[in-house]
């Protein structure tokens, strides 16, 4: 039976991440990944996803201290990052950097040193390529955390406590969601043997698609209106009076309130009074639930994931050229964890298709001389 993007079909097992829609939850390794962005660091979640518990002291001073080494850009790699034109945008940056990357001594099966290695990696590139500077990379140490380090470098500045605190919760919450598109992509790369940066490549390649990873627009545009002054309620009513959609609210999958989305408003909450930015957007989030039950009664239209992501990203100073690109250093947990599970039982994907072309017709007799 033809199921059109495979749309509820089942193809393989994990124990990596769950995605309830209806209940509106998301588990990682049996822990709610809301707790895990309130509670955790990046590094202890990553740990968790990879090994599946999560770390003691001393295996979290290890991770923290490979993920700081790895973190550098060799002169090799600053060579190559250079060489890309400079017009080119930045998740096509990641994919050829990261397709370029090789273990020639480990191609199969996927370590978790390479994925330590990819990890660490790509804040440094996306960074790099912003800045145009390695000089904070390379005073990089073990103290300074993975997510205080990307913003550090990106920014040449250290980031307050309140930005390194929302920062860490968006990408620990970015990690995993299930058999998505991206993370189908690198499991089906990793089980015909590849390599792990090729898998890595082609979840990149499938999450820069408009339908997948690209930037909340929609929630940038609202939020800076706002923030330009205009009231939050007159500028949604004067949106939803004209038929439009409020972006940042309802999911395709969540039936309810996206966990994602309670985890970082609850992190905004926390730092009530230390970011003006966090603030205003939980007022205007106050603002558009009230409006769409006025407007649409009944369509349980909840805020999703994108509104806070927005959100926070607009907190830390992260352009909108930046923010697929940080989801990507986030999600790269979960692609790596998923490589990393596909190898332990591997088998090929290699689903069927459909022929809805020509037949051929019997070809005419030759007669003969």
């Amino acid at each position: 039976m033809l199921k059109p993007g495979l749309e509820g079909v089942a193809a393989a097992e994990t124990k990596i991440g769950h995605v309830d829609g209806l209940k509106g939850e998301l588990v990682y390794r049996g822990w709610h990944a809301s707790e895990l962005a309130v509670r955790y660091r990046f590094e202890e979640v990553a740990y968790l996803l990879w090994h599946g518990t999560l770390p003691d002291e001393q295996q979290l001073a290890e991770l923290q201290k490979q993920l700081a080494d790895y973190s550098r850009l060799t002169p090799e790699l600053i060579h190559l990052i250079d060489a890309i034109p400079k017009q080119t945008p930045p998740m096509s940056v990641l994919l050829s950097v990261i397709g370029a990357l090789s273990d020639q001594e480990r191609m199969w099966p996927p370590t978790i040193e390479q994925a330590l290695r990819i990890t660490a990696l790509i804040p440094s590139i996306i960074a790099y390529r912003c800045r145009g500077s390695a000089e904070e990379l390379m005073e990089a140490n073990a103290s300074t955390g993975h997510v205080e380090r990307y913003l550090l470098s990106l920014h040449g500045r250290a980031p307050s406590k309140a930005q390194v605190i929302a920062l860490n919760a968006y990408m620990i919450l970015g990690m995993e969601h299930g058999l998505n598109a991206s993370t189908f992509a690198a499991r089906v790369v990793s089980s015909t043997e590849s390599d792990l940066y090729a898998a890595v490549a082609a979840a990149i390649g499938a999450m820069k698609g408009a339908l997948h990873g690209g930037a909340p627009t929609g929630v940038i545009e609202l939020l800076d209106n706002i923030s330009a002054g205009a009231d939050a309620e007159s500028s949604m009513r004067a949106i939803l009076d004209e038929g439009g959609r409020l972006m940042g609210f309802g999911h395709r999958i969540y039936k309810t309130l996206d966990p994602r989305a309670a985890a970082l408003r609850e992190i905004c909450e926390t730092l009530a009074g230390n970011d003006p930015l966090l603030d205003m957007a939980r007022h205007a989030e106050q603002t558009a639930v009230r409006l769409l039950a006025e407007y649409k009664p009944g369509r349980q239209l909840h805020t999703n994931v994108e509104f806070y992501a927005a959100a926070v990203m607009r907190a830390v100073s992260i352009p909108p050229t930046l923010f697929t690109p940080t989801f990507t250093a986030a999600r790269i947990v979960g692609w790596t964890a998923h490589a990393l599970e596909q190898s332990q039982h591997n088998r090929i994907f290699r689903p069927q298709s459909i022929y809805t072309g020509e037949f051929p017709a019997p070809l005419p007799k030759v007669e003969e001389s």
